[in-house]
């Protein structure tokens, strides 16, 4: 069984390459351009992976929390 020290270690490890992997498509991110299906696409990636940032940063915090 995975102690949460471990569990804390694996979210963080996912936490920074998710984090990174976002901070990548920022960097040309201008919104969605009108009629646009790639600039759909980009921004519904830029939305899920916000979303994934969010989520493990909550499951780090409900980890520490318990005991």
């Amino acid at each position: 069984m995975i102690d949460n020290a471990q569990k804390i270690d694996d979210l963080k490890i996912k936490l920074d390459h998710y984090e990174a992997k976002l901070a990548g498509k920022m960097k040309r991110y201008r919104g969605v351009v009108h009629e646009s299906g790639l600039s759909e696409m980009r921004h519904n990636e830029v939305m899920v992976l916000r979303a994934i940032v969010a989520d493990l940063k909550r499951e780090i915090a409900q980890v520490s929390t318990t005991k």
